[in-house]
């Protein structure tokens, strides 16, 4: 999320942008008055400005500019400047009313006011921002966010983490965003290779570390992976693109805020389930040098390793690994699973799945939907779901062939299937 300073800026008393023309030149900003001055020891007179208004200012100019560039026939254009003390970005995009998009480099003029912007901007307390995002519409209307990371930048917005430290050289900061803290920081400290995984696990056993023992955190593997497919096909069910989805002794999820996880069953009854909950406090101490690194692997058997860890271990983000075996789960310094609840699907218990899919079927279910729902979690439970009572809990509108899909790869589907006809059972004769 972007932190707005100015938002849908006009000023009182001058030209605004809105009188202009299409393509033309918008407010004389250059004619705005003083804030203030200050009489120096010798009775010179000296202006001064307000950082905060000089920032302002400086936004209507870059405005100014951007509408001197813009193409016949344009209805707004949106701008995104990327800058530290080593690099920018800059992206220029103009819209007009058919929804046709022109970007456009935008002036050295520009790119210097933009540099100005974020000087200014170094002398208020929020310090420099890393993006300036700017909208402007040929009405005049011009939108302001300063973005300090509370959201991670796109991808072409991106500097290299050696960038963002000399910034950071330059401009020190208090506190980082936990994922670029991590993006700057993490120096594949939470990265497993196998050779890593089965030196760390010797040492352990040599030393005598052991995992913590999860009493309570999640329930035993195979209600956990019953539940989790019975959710995924729920979803698939209904037409959503959101929710867990269930693949061959996999599982994956994305919750709509940034937390996830991921679920590897592995041969032997084990498995490992790990991700990352969004600005997660133990990584944000870490990566803020208020505290160690948690050390999600200790005592973890060397099969826990960087083929079976959800992705967020690769950029530092992972902020839990639980592993099971011998009927058991385990785990490290990684938090109990209260604290776990925005990374994981809601399979805590067979209500509160019911309760998830009682959701997705209809606003204000029926106490017969409830009921069938129900009949389908613990059918999913027992690995027993079938055609009928898939149709049965969703309805015929529903996406029911790759529902059924869905669980037939988590192995939740009835395996006995009805013989077939006689009339369509064929005999093959081989000859030699």
């Amino acid at each position: 999320m972007t932190t707005s300073h100015d938002a849908s800026e006009t000023r009182t008393g001058e030209q605004d942008p809105s009188t202009a023309a299409p393509g033309a030149v918008g407010p004389d900003l250059e004619s705005v008055p003083d804030v203030g001055f200050n009489i120096s020891s010798d009775g010179v007179v000296t202006d001064v400005i307000d950082p905060a208004e000089q920032s302002r200012q400086l936004a209507h100019r870059i405005a100014r500019e951007l509408m001197s560039i813009a193409p016949e026939g344009w209805h707004h254009v949106d701008a995104a400047f990327s800058l530290t003390v080593t690099g920018s970005l800059a992206h220029v995009v103009f819209h007009d009313d058919q929804q046709r998009q022109a970007r456009i480099s935008p002036p050295q003029e520009v790119l210097s006011l933009v540099a100005e912007h974020r000087g200014v901007a170094a002398q208020l307390g929020d310090g420099p921002w890393w993006r300036l995002l700017l909208s402007v519409t040929t009405t005049g209307e011009l939108t302001v966010d300063h973005d300090y990371g509370d959201e991670p930048f796109p991808d072409d917005q991106l500097f290299a983490p050696q960038d963002y430290l000399a910034d950071l050289g330059a401009h020190p900061r208090a506190v980082l965003p936990t994922w670029l803290g991590a993006y700057v920081r993490h120096d594949n400290r939470q990265s497993r290779t196998p050779k890593q995984a089965a030196v760390a696990a010797r040492a352990d056993r040599e030393s005598g570390v052991l995992p913590t023992l999860s009493q309570d955190d999640f329930p035993d593997l195979p209600l956990l992976w019953a539940r989790w497919s019975a959710i995924a096909a729920a979803f698939v069910a209904v037409g959503s693109d959101w929710g867990p989805r269930a693949l061959p002794s996999f599982g994956w999820f994305e919750g709509s805020r940034r937390s996830g996880s991921s679920l590897y069953l592995l041969p032997g009854g084990r498995a490992v389930l790990s991700g990352g909950v969004w600005d997660a406090p133990e990584l944000s101490a870490a990566y803020n040098g208020r505290a160690p690194l948690p050390q999600l692997y200790s005592g973890a058997p060397e099969w826990v390793a960087n083929s079976v860890l959800n992705a967020r271990a690769a950029g530092g983000l992972l902020s839990f690994c639980y592993w099971w075996e011998r009927g058991r789960w385990y785990r490290g310094e990684s938090p109990a699973a209260a604290d776990l609840a925005a990374a994981v699907p809601g399979i805590w218990t067979s209500t509160t799945v019911s309760d998830v899919i009682a959701g997705l079927v209809a606003e204000d279910p029926t106490p017969e939907q409830r009921t069938a729902i129900a009949e389908f979690v613990a059918a999913a439970e027992r690995g027993d779901i079938t055609r009928a009572l898939l149709a049965e809990t969703f309805g015929p509108a529903a996406y029911l062939d790759e529902a059924h899909y869905q669980l037939t790869l988590a192995g939740l589907i009835r395996t006995d299937p009805d013989p077939l006809p006689e009339s369509e059972v064929h005999s093959t004769s081989w000859t030699s």
